[in-house]
């Protein structure tokens, strides 16, 4: 009872840390977007990206996810966060060195005359602190979160790298899609052109209906370089994010077979358990709970055992044979008098750092509330705009058809088919740039529903 008391009267020494700030996170019951049913679909693939179908698309991922640098750097630093937590847990178990040191020494005797002695000695040394507060435990604990939060931080960057890549991927088979519409186009310029060429020749049209057509030909040609140009640009980034040098990057299915997977499912308390960047923030906290703990405890006293044992001879045939054994056990009580205010100073910057990581974990989790729903609504609205623009490109080819056959039959002039060309031209333009949004629109929505990550 009396030992009780003490340590409870010690355990009122500690600093006093101020209560952890209230919450004011709201999580909804359901998303603002709407969502298919639950049913319908399930909570993202660890290896999301093969749902697109794309064997080139996934095999690029792939190679990103084991050759990016900037994850082989994120990996090192877990490996070295995890050597840190070592360090840490060795300070609640004993440790144990060892000293040997023969001695030869030359000295004087009492009538002057020097003489020489040796010394053989060799000792062990064995000391074990009590973590009767939970200190050392604390300690521990916070290491320990650390390592887990810089886990969560790689597997975050990992899922940046996959979105990158199939991101990147998809806009590069785009591009690829708007370059052979506009060799397409090239080649309707052309033949318009000779068309118009061949009637002015023959004087049913005027110089410069033929003019119009060679303009219309030059400004179809304008467009392929700066797409060549843009498609060498995305291939080279997409090498450098995945570990290699500039150079080409392989292809698989052309844009017009890629379908947008569907739209996972989930409620929105199922994000936090899933989003690795709310978890690094989670760890993060609690790491920092446990550093507020370990820095309040400093004002308690520590409490260490130290075992010394050894041998000791001055002939070395008596240390090998039979050694004066020596031995010593010290019990080490020690208890901070007057630190002028450094213990509570530290203990409130602990705490001020515990609230601001609190403050974090809310502000992570509304942002990625706010990412899924954004992605929630990017997906449907985008797929309401391609139906426009399905409509708005068959009203524009019928347009150009019903053009053409005047301009043929010379019921109209060639502005009327050129007008058609571009409207129809702009449509298919914008129908290949509505697809890849809406591709990259489900790479960003799987990121934002943590997908890819295990937790």
């Amino acid at each position: 009872m009396l030992a009780g008391l003490l340590a409870g009267l010690l355990a009122g020494c500690a600093a006093s840390a101020p209560p952890a700030p209230p919450s004011t996170l709201q999580v909804s019951a359901a998303w603002r977007a709407p969502v298919g049913p639950v049913a319908s679909a399930p909570a993202p693939e660890r290896q999301w990206w093969q749902s697109f179908g794309d064997p080139a698309l996934s095999a690029l991922v792939t190679t990103a996810l084991a050759n990016n640098g900037d994850l082989r750097i994120v990996r090192a630093r877990v490996s070295e966060y995890r050597a840190r937590l070592g360090v840490v847990a060795a300070g609640q178990k004993a440790s144990v060195s060892v000293d040997a040191s023969p001695t030869r020494t030359r000295l004087l005797a009492y009538n002057g005359v020097p003489y020489v002695t040796n010394v053989y000695q060799a000792e062990f040394q064995a000391s074990y602190e009590i973590d009767v507060w939970g200190r050392l435990a604390a300690q521990t604990d916070a290491a320990q979160a650390s390592y887990q939060a810089e886990r969560a931080s790689a597997d975050a960057a990992a899922l940046s790298v996959a979105a990158l890549a199939a991101s990147g991927y998809l806009n590069l088979r785009g591009l690829d899609a708007q370059l052979e519409l506009a060799q397409a186009t090239l080649k309707l310029r052309e033949q318009s052109r000779a068309l118009a060429q061949r009637q002015f020749e023959v004087g049913y049209s005027s110089r410069l209906e033929w003019l119009q057509a060679q303009a219309e030909y030059e400004a179809a040609a304008e467009q392929i370089p700066p797409l060549r140009r843009a498609i060498f640009e995305q291939e080279n980034a997409l090498s450098l994010l995945a570990g290699d040098t500039p150079g080409s990057v392989a292809r698989g299915a052309p844009l017009a077979e890629l379908t947008p997977p569907e739209v996972p499912a989930g409620l929105p308390s199922e994000l936090l358990r899933r989003r690795p960047d709310i978890a690094r923030a989670e760890f993060n906290l609690v790491a920092a709970n446990a550093n507020l703990a370990a820095t309040r405890d400093q004002l308690l006293p520590s409490f260490k055992l130290t075992a010394v044992g050894g041998a000791q001879s001055f002939r070395l045939t008596d240390f090998i044979n039979a050694p004066t054994a020596l031995w010593r056990l010290t019990a080490l009580a020690v208890a901070p008098v007057y630190e002028g205010g450094r213990v509570e100073a530290q203990t409130d910057a602990a705490a001020a750092q515990r609230d601001q990581l609190a403050y974090a974990y809310e502000n992570a989790v509304r942002g990625a509330l706010a990412e899924t729903e954004n992605g929630l609504g990017a997906v449907q609205r985008l797929r309401e705009q391609a139906v426009e623009n399905d409509a708005r490109r068959a009203t524009a080819a019928e347009t150009l058809r019903i053009a053409h056959n005047r301009y043929r039959n010379g019921y109209a002039s060639y502005l009327e088919e050129l007008d058609a060309q571009r409207t129809l031209y702009g449509a298919d333009v914008g129908r290949l740039q509505l697809k890849t949004r809406l591709l990259q629109a489900s790479v960003d929505l799987y990121r934002a529903l943590g997908g890819g990550w295990a937790p």
